[in-house]
């Protein structure tokens, strides 16, 4: 119904999973779900809210939707692993969700032999800080109601609701209609004289990026999503003269801005929800590079980059960046630069805009001469952004005071773009690879045969098992 008649779907969760008692029937109805949201995605928003336990089998309808709040110290979401060992030793991964007639902690506790709690295991704190399943939570579930999905809730729930409407009014119906728009007193061409000294002078100074985004959009209020997850980019969403925008920022107050693993995801899947709904995405951008390190590597993060590129790239709504401070190699190519399709594309007079800082490309280029005297003629060249300006790859050096003016003269501008990506079925954005050795860094199995109790291997031995079956087959 939601997507015949172009309206968002809400959905408050609170269950302990399938019914084992009707068997594959009930695997039969949570997949007819699982369907509907798949076939939503993209065309109305999908908003859920975990009120409750949620595990097995139902974890995945919120998994599939746009965006999951949870509720503190009352909503739990788990799903168990297992691995099975067939008697040709070849592998089968098999996600369970009744285990021995057992959920969450009981499972964890039958198979890896570890005492967890529900909150352990699954609780807010952990999917909002820790995995990313969750991009937010509420203090209780009235708060939920009021913060996610005042508009639908109102007539029913006036008497106790009183809150302003905000995460779902700044979204728009469906993919057919632009975003809503409310009425604005504050004024285009408010100048905020502070942003003209907000950046400080050593480039290895941290600020906070929030304080930029609030001075610059309508009465400074944000919607900040994933706020415990991922702390190095911030995203949400604000209005400019009243209109909705998706806000993407490096934040140098946490890892100095830096994109990892977890940074490239949110940032991709933020964007991509922005493309889905006709949402203009504004790019602040302060980002020395990319999290150096064998974790972020051996975890992909060139992958994991590449999905924040594919996903500005492919993108067709309004993008705006600014560039802040740093702009620096590969983070700086994915960050929304005028290559992918950007329509305007800004830095202020602190922006420095090159293949990597001063001192590490001074140590490259100039080894065993005057570092300091090189550094410094370095910084002259190309620390700033008149280099990037010459060569016409940045539209304009602008007055941090006068960013708000400009963003939204953009935004007027470009509001009836058209921009279509070339016929395709779909693309191959760079998902991940699901690698044995992904699950064997997760989890210790144990290799449980038809009697599980009386075939039981120590922790030890399947883990020697394990890797040597990997070695052998490799």
């Amino acid at each position: 119904m939601a997507m015949k008649i172009k309206v968002p779907v809400i959905g408050l969760n609170d269950s302990g999973g399938a019914r084992i008692q009707e068997g594959v029937a009930s695997l039969r109805g949570y997949t007819d779900i699982f369907l509907r949201n798949v076939m939503a995605s993209g065309v109305v928003p999908q908003i859920t809210c975990i009120m409750g336990p949620a595990a097995g089998g139902a974890v995945y309808s919120p998994a599939l939707t746009d965006w999951t709040f949870m509720v503190k110290q009352s909503s739990y979401m788990f799903l168990t692993v297992i691995i099975l060992c067939t008697h040709t030793l070849r592998f089968t991964f098999i996600f369970l969700s009744n285990y021995t007639h057992t959920h969450g902690p009981d499972v964890v506790k039958q198979v890896l032999f570890e005492d967890v709690t529900k909150e352990d295991l699954g609780g807010a704190s952990i999917h909002t800080k820790k995995s990313g399943v969750s991009c937010g939570a509420f203090e209780n579930d009235l708060d939920a109601l009021a913060r996610c999905a005042h508009k639908f809730f109102f007539i029913f729930f006036k008497a106790k609701i009183k809150k302003i409407r905000e995460f779902y009014d700044y979204l728009p119906l469906s993919c057919d209609d632009k975003p809503p728009q409310y009425q604005c007193n504050d004024p285009r061409d408010r100048s905020e004289k502070v942003l003209d000294r907000i950046i400080p002078d050593d480039s290895n100074v941290p600020y906070d990026v929030r304080d930029v985004i609030s001075m610059i959009v309508d009465n400074g209020e944000f919607f900040e999503l994933y706020e415990d997850w991922a702390g190095s980019l911030v995203v949400g969403f604000a209005r400019m003269e009243g209109k909705t925008i998706g806000v993407v920022a490096n934040q140098p107050k946490q890892s100095a801005g830096v994109l990892d693993i977890d940074s490239s995801i949110k940032g991709a899947r933020f964007v991509r929800f922005c493309d889905c709904f006709n949402i203009p995405i504004i790019t602040f951008v302060d980002v020395p590079g990319f999290l150096p390190g064998t974790a972020q590597e051996s975890g992909g993060i060139i992958r994991h980059g590449a999905k924040l590129m594919f996903a500005y790239a492919e993108a067709t709504v309004p993008k705006i960046t600014v560039v802040l401070r740093k702009a620096y190699g590969g983070a700086y190519c994915v960050m929304s630069p005028s290559h992918l399709r950007g329509d305007a594309f800004y830095s202020w007079p602190s922006g420095e805009i090159a293949v990597m800082g001063a001192k590490g490309a001074v140590e490259i280029i100039c080894r065993g001469k005057d570092m300091e005297a090189e550094t410094k003629d370095y910084e002259e060249k190309f620390s700033n952004p008149l280099v990037a300006a010459k060569r016409g790859f940045i539209d304009d050096v602008i007055t941090p005071s006068h960013t708000r003016r400009i963003i939204c003269q953009d935004l007027e501008l470009f509001q009836n773009k058209d921009l279509k990506n070339p016929n395709k079925k779909h693309g191959n954005m760079p998902l991940d690879k699901k690698l044995i050795l992904d699950i064997y860094d997760i989890i210790i199995p144990l290799i449980i045969s038809k009697n599980h109790r009386t075939n039981q291997f120590h922790c030890e031995n399947v883990q020697r098992f394990f890797w040597k079956h990997i070695k052998n087959n490799n």
